[in-house]
């Protein structure tokens, strides 16, 4: 089988940042999906499992209720590897186009206080999975270190001409 796009991205190299994974036409429509790095993989500890389903829950709430994004928003879910989130969105954008939306939305997050949307369980199939303080905090580390001063590096992969 063929190696996926996805899997040739230099990991060893990879910064924590907003990048463009790939852009697919579905229809006529672009989808662009965004690889929203949260850690440095293999290089620092993944996201803990309770702390990346509060983010889901908080940042896929949030997105879907922007004035300006909210039609054009596809998906927001975790990596499997847990070090980010996949945003998809509808059109066809550059990692430059969504800094503010993911500053927004990490701000969101690490202010967040009270219940967490979904987060019952006839709305959720994990609903005692949440880490709200470690949502807070993963989410202020990532908006204070990437997104706040966010540079060319932390927005193209490696070796990558996306």
């Amino acid at each position: 089988m063929d190696k996926i796009p996805s899997f040739t991205i230099d990991h060893n190299r990879l910064l924590r940042g907003i990048y463009v994974s790939r852009k697919d036409k579905v229809g006529n429509e672009n989808v662009t999906t965004f690889d929203i790095r949260m850690k440095e993989p293999n290089r620092e500890p993944a996201l803990g499992q309770g702390a990346i389903h509060t983010i889901e829950h908080l940042a896929a709430t949030y997105l879907r209720n922007d004035p300006e994004w909210k039609d054009r928003v596809v998906y927001w879910g975790p990596m499997g590897c847990l070090t980010g989130n996949y945003l998809l969105l509808r059109g066809d954008y550059q990692s430059r186009d969504i800094v503010e939306l993911m500053t927004r939305t990490f701000r969101f997050i690490a202010d967040y206080e009270g219940d967490i949307p979904g987060a019952a369980p006839q709305d959720c199939g994990n609903y005692l999975l949440h880490d709200l303080p470690m949502a807070r905090w993963e989410s202020r580390k990532f908006l204070d270190e990437v997104l706040s001063h966010i540079t060319d590096d932390n927005l193209h992969y490696p070796d990558s001409s996306i």
